[in-house]
């Protein structure tokens, strides 16, 4: 049950992630992953500046900024090759 949990956040943090970015979605399973690698991120992130989210949406908030940060790291790394 956890996995079918983490699946549906990661795909709504990802989908939010690229609605924030670019305007519409990248897909479901590139949200899913997005999301999802995004909850790592985020976690990290929060971790390091001493931030905590004690609600219900926390997982949800994490997964969506670190998938943020993850979108604007990849712009930042094609962008720079070009």
């Amino acid at each position: 049950m956890d996995l079918i949990i983490g699946l549906i956040v990661g795909g709504i943090a990802g989908w939010l992630a690229s609605l924030l970015w670019k305007g519409k979605g990248s897909g479901l399973i590139v949200n899913i992953i997005l999301g999802m690698l995004g909850a790592f991120v985020g976690g990290w992130i929060f971790e390091k500046l001493g931030v905590t989210i004690d609600s219900r949406w926390g997982p949800l908030i994490t997964a969506t900024v670190g998938a943020f940060v993850l979108l604007w790291l990849k712009s930042l790394l094609f962008h720079m090759r070009k």
